[in-house]
C-alpha cells in the first residue's frame, strides 16, 4: 500500500477527464431472509417481497461497524488493483451510520488502508451521499486540489433501526462500496451532476443526533425514522425529475443511456420511476432483492455488481439517480471506462 508521508507532487488544475478507475464492494456474511421477520413481527415473507422486492439482506456482526465494512470494500478494490490508492490525497465517506461523529469514518478507514495523513471527511446526506461524493471528487480534481479521490459509501443501518418496528426493520441493511476517482481518457468518465436538498422534508426521514427535536418540532427518538408514504411520494417525483434534468444538462436523451443505476430503496419506487421515464425495467440495475436498502452503499454495490457480471461495458453511458435524507437528491451521467484492471468483469 502507498504511504503518504512524502511531499506530494504538484497537481495540475483541470487536467482532462475524471472518472471511476477502481471499484470494490463488501457485504457482511450474515444473510437475513424475509422468513427471519416472520418469527417475531406481524408479517410474512411473501408480504415483504410483494411490498419491497426484497428477499434477503446482510447484517453486520456485533463487532462490525461502518469503518470495518468500508475497509473491507477498499481491500476488495486493492485485491483487484494493488496500485489503486497511489496518488489518492482525499477520502470522502458517505455514511449515515458513522462509527463516531468525529473522528470521521473516512479518517478511520484511511488509517487502516495505508492512507494516514490524507485529507478525510464524511458526507451526511444518507442515500444520496455516494453521488454527492462523486461530484465533490470531480470538482476537487478539476480544481487541482486532488489527484485521486477515494469515495466510499458504507452503512450499518441494522444497528440504528428499531428492529421491533415492522415497516423500517424489513427495509434497511448493511454493506459498503468504494471507488477511486481519477484521470481517465478523454471522452470517458463523470459527466454532469444535479443535486439538491429540501430541509422541509427532513422529518420524513431522519437519523437522531444531538438535538431532542428537529427545527419543526418533530421529536427525535433513539432510532432512525421514516415516513414511508411521504418518502415514496418524494422519490417517485424526484427520481425522474432529477434524472431528466441531468440528461438535459449533458445534452443526452434516454436513448443514449445504456443503464440506469438507481438508489435501491424499494422495487415499487423503481417501477414507478421506469414508468415515468418511459422505459422498461430491463434498463435498470437492481440488486435490492439480495442486499436490501443499504442507503449510501446501494449505488456503489449496484455498480460493482453490474460491472462484475458484465452488464456494464466500456463506453456505455450510465444514468445514476439517488434520493435520501435531507430530503436530498442527486443524479449524474457518466461514460464508463473499463480500462482499469479492477473494473473489468473478468478481473
Amino acid at each position: 500500500m502507498t504511504t503518504h508521508n512524502q511531499q506530494p507532487a504538484p497537481r495540475p488544475a483541470g487536467a482532462g477527464s475524471s472518472g471511476i478507475i477502481a471499484l470494490g464492494m463488501y457485504v457482511p456474511e450474515r444473510v437475513v431472509t424475509n422468513a427471519f421477520y416472520e418469527t417475531y413481527l406481524d408479517t410474512t415473507a411473501e408480504w415483504i417481497e410483494s411490498r419491497t422486492g426484497m428477499r434477503e439482506r446482510r447484517y453486520a456482526a456485533e463487532d462490525e461497524y461502518a469503518s470495518h465494512l468500508g475497509v473491507k470494500a477498499v481491500q476488495d478494490l486493492l485485491a483487484r488493483d494493488p496500485d489503486a490508492l497511489q496518488d489518492v490525497d482525499l477520502i470522502l465517506c458517505a455514511t449515515g451510520t458513522p462509527d463516531a461523529l468525529f473522528p470521521s469514518t473516512a479518517a478511520l478507514i484511511g488509517e487502516q488502508v495505508g492512507l494516514r495523513g490524507v485529507a478525510a471527511a464524511d458526507i451526511s446526506v444518507a442515500c444520496s451521499g455516494f453521488v454527492y461524493g462523486l461530484a465533490m471528487a470531480k470538482g476537487q480534481i478539476a480544481a487541482g486540489i486532488a489527484r485521486r479521490v477515494l469515495v466510499i459509501g458504507t452503512e450499518v443501518l441494522s444497528k440504528r433501526v428499531n428492529q421491533q418496528e415492522r415497516n423500517n426493520a424489513i427495509l434497511f441493511a448493511d454493506g459498503a462500496g468504494a471507488a477511486v476517482v481519477g484521470p481517465v481518457p478523454q471522452g470517458y468518465g463523470l459527466g454532469e451532476f444535479v443535486m439538491g436538498a429540501d430541509g422541509t422534508g427532513g422529518a420524513s426521514l431522519f437519523m437522531p443526533g444531538a438535538a431532542p427535536q428537529l427545527p419543526d418540532g418533530t421529536p427525535v427518538g433513539e432510532y432512525a425514522a421514516m415516513n414511508g408514504r411521504e418518502v415514496f411520494k418524494f422519490a417517485v417525483r424526484v427520481i425522474p425529475e432529477s434524472g431528466q434534468q441531468v440528461l438535459d444538462k449533458a445534452g443526452l436523451t434516454m436513448d443514449d443511456v445504456s443503464w440506469i443505476i438507481p438508489h435501491q430503496a424499494n422495487i415499487r419506487i423503481i417501477e414507478a420511476a421506469a414508468q415515468r421515464f418511459g422505459v422498461g425495467m430491463d434498463k435498470f440495475v437492481v440488486n435490492l432483492d439480495r442486499y436490501g436498502n443499504t442507503s449510501a452503499a446501494t449505488v456503489p454495490l449496484a455498480l460493482a455488481d453490474a460491472v462484475r457480471d458484465g452488464r456494464i461495458q466500456d463506453g456505455q453511458t450510465l444514468l445514476v439517480v439517488a434520493f435520501g435524507g435531507g430530503l436530498s437528491w442527486a443524479a449524474c451521467t457518466m461514460t464508463w471506462w473499463g480500462g482499469a484492471s479492477s473494473l473489468r468483469a473478468e478481473a
